[in-house]
């Protein structure tokens, strides 16, 4: 009765060593050929998210209104602050635009600091470019 359990043991010792010869994962090597272009592209794509004019990007807004006052508005915030600023044109009224915040989290810490001379200050909903 032994024996038979120490044959079915060696048996399936050998069957196991077997397999897992079998069994090993193939080495292999994988070429890539990709167009020059694509290098191109990606650094067009990186200057025009660093220069923030792709993507959704925050804003604070100071004012919406006419264009007398809105450039009134524009000269006292540069007076104090030193966040980019521009007057964007949305017929008829003129917007005072402050910032170009990748997220959320930068544009309210921004949006505390400028509240404190511009209480009517908020951030509108980015919009898709």
């Amino acid at each position: 009765m032994k024996k038979i359990k120490l044959y079915q043991l060696a048996l399936y010792l050998f069957l196991m060593l077997f397999f897992v010869q079998k069994s090993q994962a193939q080495q292999g090597n994988v070429n890539i050929k990709q167009s020059e272009k694509i290098e191109t592209l990606m650094e067009v794509k990186k200057e025009l998210n660093e220069d923030g004019k792709i993507g959704d990007r925050y804003v604070i807004q100071l004012f919406y209104g006419d264009n007398g006052e809105a450039n009134d508005i524009l000269q006292k915030y540069r007076t104090s602050y030193s966040y980019p600023s521009r007057i964007t044109y949305e017929a008829p009224n003129y917007k005072v635009w402050i910032g170009n915040f990748r997220n959320r989290m930068e544009a309210d810490r921004a949006l505390l600091k400028i509240k404190e001379n511009f209480p009517s200050a908020f951030i509108p909903k980015p919009q898709r470019r």
